[in-house]
């Protein structure tokens, strides 16, 4: 475990997690860049991400690939499970009931979707909406930290099970971490995490809504706090694996959306 920051300590100490990446990490340079060349490198990511076969039931069933939307350079970012069926439609994360409610929370706490980003941890639709397997989130955890080095969120607030579990590194389940914050380091940037449950889980439960909107409230409170102390050092990364040749050949269609997805952020 690395030596904690000073400002973590008071909040219950900060966490440092080795990300596996397979796209080339965050150089130091990189991450002084402005927003409009972050946003650059942020659609070479997502050019790479469009054509990738790393799970080859997802690449054979999907779409679309479901990238993210959104502020490039948002305080607030919303990580997700995978996309559904009208994502995979439509090429849009958090579009159907679900997203509406997200939206709503939103506003509630005066914020907009054009505010934040949203993504998830896979890109891809699992078939019938099952599971996300062990390895597809292993295969795809790359592109999700590399969206979070690139954005450079304050806060990241992670719905559900799945972002939660991977992000934070352990096992712990939502129920038990909802609505606490702690400061942790995703690559090179200390960030806070603020787990919540997923908007589909209250769309069927008074309760859980309630509790929802609870967690919601902080959320302001959490962004005016600013980002928290950034580490001094970082241990060198391990290489990236090399990445399985992704398929090069793309249909009309698939030209068409990934143009319509890179005016999402």
């Amino acid at each position: 475990m690395a030596r904690s920051l000073r400002s973590a300590q008071a909040q219950g100490g900060v966490r440092r997690l080795a990300g596996k990446d397979y796209d080339q990490p965050m150089s130091a340079a990189e991450s002084e860049l402005p927003a409009a060349e972050r946003r650059e490198l942020l659609k070479e990511v997502f050019s790479q991400a469009r054509v990738c076969t790393r799970c080859p039931e997802l690449a054979a069933t999907r779409k679309t690939v479901v990238f993210g939307a959104g502020n490039a350079d948002a305080d607030l970012m919303f990580v997700g499970e995978a996309p559904g069926a009208s994502e995979d439609e439509q090429g849009v994360p958090f579009v159907g009931r679900a997203g509406k409610l997200l939206s709503t929370l939103l506003e509630e706490v005066g914020l907009k979707r054009d505010d934040v980003f949203i993504a998830n941890v896979l890109k891809c639709r699992p078939p019938g909406n099952r599971d996300p397997l062990p390895v597809e989130i292993e295969n795809c955890q790359g592109y999700l930290r590399r969206q979070v080095e690139l954005i450079q969120p304050t806060v990241i607030c992670t719905l559900g099970n799945f972002s939660t579990k991977l992000l934070r590194g352990d096992p712990t389940g939502i129920t038990r971490l909802h609505g606490q914050a702690e400061v942790l380091i995703l690559g090179k940037r200390a960030v806070r995490l603020y787990p919540i449950f997923h908007p589909a889980a209250a769309l069927y439960t008074p309760r859980m809504l309630e509790t929802l909107r609870e967690d919601f409230v902080r959320l302001p409170d959490l962004l005016a706090q600013g980002a928290p102390e950034q580490p001094e050092e970082v241990p060198e990364l391990a290489e990236p694996e090399e990445p399985p040749q992704a398929a090069v050949e793309q249909t009309e269609q698939g030209e068409d959306a990934a143009a319509d997805q890179l005016g999402l952020f």
